[in-house]
């Protein structure tokens, strides 16, 4: 899916090192996308994102997200909008089921087996008591 058109950026000045270019230059990148307002996704695609990106959607229905890694706007630009679609691709997986299966008897044999062969282990390495011997 192409999210371009629905996708809002702004840039503000990005903390950390870069010196006086930091000071100068809005490198950091904040991308909003407004999950109730989107034609692209159907409604339930929609319920499921709200549900598993709650704590990260604004009160406002905007999930927002931000990058300032790079000291370049256009890196930072392709790195969140990069980071966006794999955030949705992720929570718009199906998550397969986990089919329980019954544990095959050779399996529990083989458990028991080596129980008993430690069970067995431990007893001839104990110290011999001298009254047992009489």
């Amino acid at each position: 899916m192409d999210f371009s058109d629905e996708l809002q950026f702004s840039f503000s000045r990005s903390s950390g090192s870069g010196g006086q270019y930091v000071n100068k230059v809005a490198t950091q990148v904040e991308l909003r996308f407004h999950l109730e307002n989107s034609i692209k996704l159907s409604a339930s695609q929609k319920a499921i994102l709200k549900e598993k990106l709650a704590n990260r959607i604004s009160k406002d229905g905007y999930l927002i997200l931000t990058e300032s890694k790079s000291r370049s706007q256009f890196s930072n630009r392709k790195k969140v909008i990069k980071r966006f679609y794999e955030l949705i691709e992720d929570n718009l997986k199906r998550v397969k089921p986990r089919i329980a299966v019954k544990v095959p008897k050779s399996v529990k044999a083989k458990r028991k087996l080596n129980k008993r062969l430690a069970s067995q282990k431990k007893q001839t390495s104990k110290k011999v008591n001298p009254k047992d011997l009489d």
